[in-house]
């Protein structure tokens, strides 16, 4: 999404190099009014960028001010700043330490010409939104391992009581659920919600019920 006061304050041939480039990459441009120059949605992820397409040392204040409210309102924020000689780059870096910002809240990227500064913009954006991915994906993978993890010991439990297997305890699993649900059923309810016989049913409830039988040497 592209700002439509920042639309209107640049030249129409950058304006039509960015939707040509967003075409290209397969995004989709719009345009609202809202804070950021740019955000992008990539993954679920928000991306903010501010968009300086000249740096002027005369607008070095409203610049810096906009970053410091903006970083408040964006937990991605990026600053692009076009700097296109020697002495712009100097100004920009003496203005950077003069407003006391701190490195990387926000990452400030200087580049050469405004057609480089969009094409860092799409590649953080993209970049950003891959690791979001990436990490969705991790954290389902550790949260799959932790279900088996928790099946295997939901097993051992139940197949410790003399007589119950695995299938015995799955049908358990499936019909009651945790082991603090089974440890508080009833024979009668275990009877009416599984295909448990009732002499496995009475074992169950006294292995969680009676501390003797449940210290009692067992003999399958």
């Amino acid at each position: 999404m592209m700002s439509t006061s920042w639309r209107d304050k640049q030249h129409p041939d950058l304006v039509n190099f960015i939707a040509a480039f967003l075409a290209t990459n397969l995004y989709r441009l719009n345009f609202l009014s809202f804070s950021p120059d740019f955000l992008f949605n990539n993954g679920g992820l928000s991306v903010a960028f501010i968009f300086e397409t000249d740096w002027l040392p005369e607008r070095e204040a409203a610049v810096f001010s906009r970053v410091s409210t903006m970083k408040k309102q964006f937990k991605y924020l990026y600053v692009v700043v076009v700097v296109r000689s020697a002495e712009q780059n100097e100004s920009f870096n003496q203005s950077y330490f003069k407003y006391g910002m701190e490195l990387g809240c926000p990452t400030f990227v200087p580049v050469c010409d405004p057609e480089m500064g969009f094409e860092k913009i799409v590649r953080i954006a993209h970049a950003r939104g891959v690791c979001r991915q990436k990490n969705i994906v991790t954290a389902m993978r550790i949260e799959r391992e932790q279900a088996v993890q928790c099946m295997d010991a939901f097993l051992r439990v139940l197949t410790s009581i003399p007589g119950i297997d695995t299938h015995d305890a799955n049908a358990l699993a499936q019909a009651i659920g945790s082991i603090e649900a089974i440890a508080k059923a009833s024979k009668e309810f275990i009877l009416e919600n599984t295909d448990l016989s009732t002499e496995k049913a009475e074992r169950i409830v006294r292995f969680f019920r009676d501390p003797q039988y449940f210290l009692s040497p067992k003999l399958n």
